[in-house]
């Protein structure tokens, strides 16, 4: 079985595609449970796909990058995450903000930050979130403030990806104070992770995508220069608007990935597991089931496709990101758990796909925007 056809995919993104899972099968499926118990950053692996031009290469040719588009992206999520999201993850991570930085930065900061990741000699990352608050980004409250020449940053952000490993981060932060404007009270910066003043640690054990690496970043009178500010002063929220609806669409093929993994590792479990004189799948409920699994997988991608479609045409993009996003990390999670109901007793044993799949797919559900604030979007957003 192999769920992740080509039918939906442009012809375009076809190479990518193809691409794709070679490296997923060569790379990422032989190390998905050693990298998921060490729980350790996969250098090495992250460098392998460098080299073959699958990290950080939707930033732009005329940077050092090959330019992908969102189709191309989606057609890589879907074949990474099938492999191993964690794995997935930190490949996908190296040059995640950097677009913000493409859209709206000087050719100064493009050819001094975003060429290094394109050219697969740097990683970057992305901070928004923080330990109080989680998808009102609106309510972020690391502060950046002007000091002559530098900016000095404050605060603290939490579940950051390659804040570790990066060397330079995207930072969310608030320069303002406007409460009949809340929408314009935070910029966006760029900020080595040497300069002084920044301190990260990895969070502690994770109980899911264990080979990526999250930071905790302490931001203590940090101190960069004034033209590390990307674009202008108050734009920050907006910037972001834009970058998440595509970002959606990418976490759509994280759960794409994911579901297509529990199904096709349930489905040949299933056909090969006796109970009761005859193999679990002649059971019309274990086939009603899985019947149901797959319904819910190809409407979740069709959706995901159709959405993608919208969200590069502007065609109310955000309701669309938001919609594709709920609809295809819920069903990763709902199709995990039936695979893990027809594993029996032997899901909950560690060396078992399904019990990582179960575990990683618990986590775009929350990231990217919680699907709660995604609902809030669909609804607002809806055509009247």
């Amino acid at each position: 079985m192999d769920l992740l056809d080509e039918d939906l995919v442009p012809e375009h993104a076809l190479d990518v595609k193809a691409e794709a899972r070679e490296f997923a099968e060569e790379y990422i499926e032989p190390n998905a449970q050693e990298c998921f118990r060490a729980a350790e950053y996969p250098r090495e692996i992250v460098e392998a796909g460098q080299e073959a031009g699958l990290v950080a290469q939707d930033l732009p040719e005329e940077l050092g990058g090959r330019g992908f588009d969102l189709a191309e992206t989606l057609a890589l999520a879907e074949e990474f995450y099938r492999a191993d999201a964690g794995i997935a993850l930190a490949l996908q991570l190296p040059s995640f903000g950097c677009s913000m930085t493409v859209e709206y930065g000087t050719d100064e900061q493009r050819e001094t930050y975003v060429r290094p990741v394109a050219e697969g000699e740097q990683i970057s990352g992305l901070a928004v979130s923080e330990p109080e608050t989680g998808s009102d980004l609106a309510g972020m409250q690391t502060r950046a403030e002007k000091d002559g020449d530098e900016w000095v940053l404050n605060g603290e952000k939490y579940w950051i990806g390659n804040g570790v490993e990066a060397d330079w981060i995207t930072v969310y932060a608030r320069t303002g104070d406007d409460e009949d404007n809340r929408y314009g009270n935070h910029s966006m910066f760029i900020v080595p992770t040497d300069a002084d003043g920044y301190e990260a640690e990895h969070i502690p054990e994770k109980m899911a995508m264990r080979a990526s690496k999250q930071a905790h970043i302490t931001f203590d009178d940090c101190r960069i220069p004034e033209e590390n500010l990307i674009g202008h002063e108050g734009a920050g929220f907006m910037m972001l608007a834009e970058f998440f609806n595509h970002g959606r669409i990418v976490v759509s093929g994280h759960g794409l990935g994911l579901a297509a993994a529990a199904i096709e590792e349930t489905w040949e479990f299933v056909h090969g597991r006796e109970e009761f004189g005859r193999t679990i799948n002649e059971f019309q409920a274990v086939q009603h089931d899985l019947a149901d699994m797959l319904t819910e997988f190809h409407a979740a991608r069709t959706l995901a496709w159709r959405a993608r479609e919208k969200v590069e045409s502007h065609e109310n993009a955000g309701y669309w990101a938001a919609m594709s996003k709920a609809k295809a990390t819920e069903t990763a999670v709902d199709v995990a758990e039936r695979g893990m109901q027809f594993h029996g007793g032997r899901s909950v044993l560690d060396e078992r796909r399904i019990a990582r799949v179960y575990r990683d797919a618990r986590v775009p559900v929350i990231y990217e925007g919680a699907n709660e604030i995604q609902r809030n979007l669909i609804y607002g957003q809806a055509p009247s």
